[in-house]
């Protein structure tokens, strides 16, 4: 070969890939949601598929992966590519609770590429209109007058409901059997045919029964009330000390994502989730979007991992036992 040309080769081989990512996606991209359809993991990742298929001009699929506390879900995601072809919409429970609730995960921290915070919520507590609860005070009678006639239901054990639930019966001093679905969905249906007493729901999960007349709020977890549902209290307000929980959902890629792909997908997601119409939609529902940085993310991460390890090691919660 010329020697002149060794130069031209060599420049051409290293921005080989740097064109390669400009390019991305060539092809149709997923988001694994580790939860049925119909809750909030569900909600958010439709609404980034539909306004990142439009961006992108290529297809966003959206695959509900049920299951294990999120930990099926996750599980396919990390045995996934890191080509940025393959999300999971990430959340407090298999990406924060999970590591204090189970000694043995079939993943690690280490393993993810955070990309962005898609949205925050509070938590609110739910009871069917029909139940005849009206306030916090009054659920928490009915709980020690018939302590072995009441279950609460979640989205699935280690999530932020589930650990919610145990939160309020920790703070109240009272017990109910903890009932666990496959999703907030299933969860919501269960809860509408009164088949448990109460749930700690992410708001957008539970804010269209809430409107529609089907479920009362009784408390938000929330520091401050949400303007959305200005006449319900906080949980303070309702009586139950020391119960600010935030749940928060975000896009995640496998670890080894080339950083170039997942500044793309953040930058992205980051318009679709401000967008006027999609911010105005999230906040209807109760949802605070986001758009951070991947490092603003990681950070946050790692913020939550740790506070929820506190919060599990004082209540000797273990999903192991």
């Amino acid at each position: 070969m010329p020697k002149h040309l060794v130069p031209w080769i060599a420049a051409l081989a290293f921005a080989a890939p740097a064109f390669a990512q400009d390019a991305w996606p060539t092809k149709a991209v997923t988001i694994i949601v580790p939860a049925a359809p119909g809750g909030t993991t569900d909600i958010v990742a439709r609404l980034l598929a539909d306004g990142l298929s439009r961006a992108w001009g290529q297809s966003v699929v959206v695959d509900n992966k049920a299951g294990a506390a999120g930990i099926i879900g996750t599980q396919q995601l990390v045995r996934s590519a890191p080509d940025g072809y393959t999300l999971i919409m990430g959340n407090i429970g298999p990406n924060a609770i999970n590591y204090s609730l189970y000694k043995k995960l079939p993943y690690k921290a280490t393993d993810f590429a955070p990309v962005t915070l898609a949205v925050s919520v509070p938590n609110v507590l739910v009871v069917n209109a029909d139940s005849g609860i009206t306030s916090a005070k009054d659920l928490i009678a009915r709980l020690k007058a018939e302590p072995a006639k009441h279950a609460f239901g979640s989205s699935g054990k280690g999530q932020s409901p589930h650990l919610s639930g145990e939160m309020f019966l920790q703070r109240t001093g009272t017990k109910a059997e903890h009932v666990a679905y496959k999703g907030a969905g299933p969860a919501v249906a269960a809860l509408l045919a009164n088949q448990y007493t109460f749930m700690v729901d992410n708001l957008p999960s539970s804010m269209a029964q809430i409107q529609g007349g089907k479920f009362r709020a009784l408390a938000l977890t929330g520091a401050t009330r949400s303007p959305q549902l200005p006449d319900v209290p906080t949980m303070a307000e309702a009586g139950v000390p020391d119960m600010v929980v935030t749940a928060w959902f975000g896009l995640v890629a496998p670890a080894g994502t080339p950083p170039a792909v997942v500044n793309k997908i953040q930058q992205s997601a980051r318009q679709v989730l401000l967008a006027p119409e999609n911010a105005q939609r999230l906040r209807a529902m109760g949802a605070e979007p986001g758009g951070n940085t991947p490092e603003e993310f990681a950070r946050f991460i790692d913020a939550e991992r740790a506070r929820w390890h506190k919060t599990v090691e004082a209540a000797g919660l273990s999903m192991d036992e």
